[in-house]
């Protein structure tokens, strides 16, 4: 039997409260809104509407709970990231949705590069850094593999500043990977690049563009998925387990919020 390892990150509308105040943006990758409808209130006037009874004929006074989410983005909790996500064409052809998606791409070989001994506060993983680690694997990069990057951001919560200055991956570090046949890419931060307020650090001081979103934009060149949020990298063995990420079946959409599970033998 295979032991079944939960990569997804929890969503908690409590958490938009935890939300850095010059990185409002995060909201909608955090938590939708949420409205709670309770058994006794709602629950009870939508059974007294729906059955054309009176409260005292409805068992228990109770009807159903329910909830409703609001703003909530594609891009909310662990997610799929499709190739239109990062810009309108992709390999020179019109990109790939989520509906564009056949599960069985989701569903690959996985292999985790440990890039603790490397990784930065907001800076970008070197690419020797992921050679090292994938040496650590014992194994190549094969293709069509799910590569997931440890950052070591397991340690922190919303709750503390680190986890919004997170190390991100390069452009140059995304195109490495994906020359050696990675078509699923994930990592343990909130996001795949570096954070915005580091990438538009570096812009400024260097006037170079190629600092701008460029993890992202570097699947235009070479198409793979990429995956974000991940959680319990650190329960996985390096390599020998099948991953599958299922985002929810949206049409036409850049990115799916998905539950990412992994299924390790023995």
């Amino acid at each position: 039997m295979s032991r079944i390892v939960d990569l997804t990150s929890p969503i908690d509308s409590r958490d938009l409260d935890l939300i850095p105040d010059n990185q409002p943006e995060l909201a909608l990758v955090v938590a939708p809104r949420m409205d709670y409808l309770t058994h006794e209130d709602w629950g009870l006037d939508f059974m007294v509407a729906s059955f054309g009874c009176d409260p005292e004929d409805v068992p228990g006074r109770a009807g159903p709970a329910g909830e409703v989410m609001h703003e909530i983005s594609t891009h909310c909790g662990t997610h799929v990231d499709a190739p239109l996500h990062s810009g309108a064409t992709c390999e020179g052809r019109p990109s790939r949705t989520i509906s564009d998606i056949g599960l069985e791409e989701l569903y690959r070989p996985g292999m985790v590069l440990d890039v603790r001994e490397w990784a930065r506060p907001g800076e970008a993983i070197p690419v020797e850094a992921l050679k090292q680690a994938i040496a650590a694997t014992g194994r190549d990069v094969e293709p069509g593999d799910a590569v997931l990057i440890r950052t070591g951001q397991e340690r922190y919560t919303l709750r503390d500043p680190e986890y919004f200055a997170y190390p991100g991956m390069s452009g140059a570090g995304t195109r490495y990977l994906t020359g050696l046949g990675a078509t699923v890419l994930g990592t343990d931060a909130i996001g795949w690049d570096r954070p915005i307020p580091a990438m538009r650090r570096a812009f400024h001081e260097t006037g170079d563009s190629r600092h701008i979103w460029d993890g992202h934009y570097a699947i235009r060149d070479k198409e793979a998925l990429i995956v974000q949020q991940l959680v319990n990298l650190g329960a996985l063995p390096l390599t020998g387990f099948m991953v599958g990420f299922f985002p929810l079946k949206l049409t036409g959409t850049s990115a799916a919020p998905a539950r990412a599970v992994a299924f390790v033998e023995g």
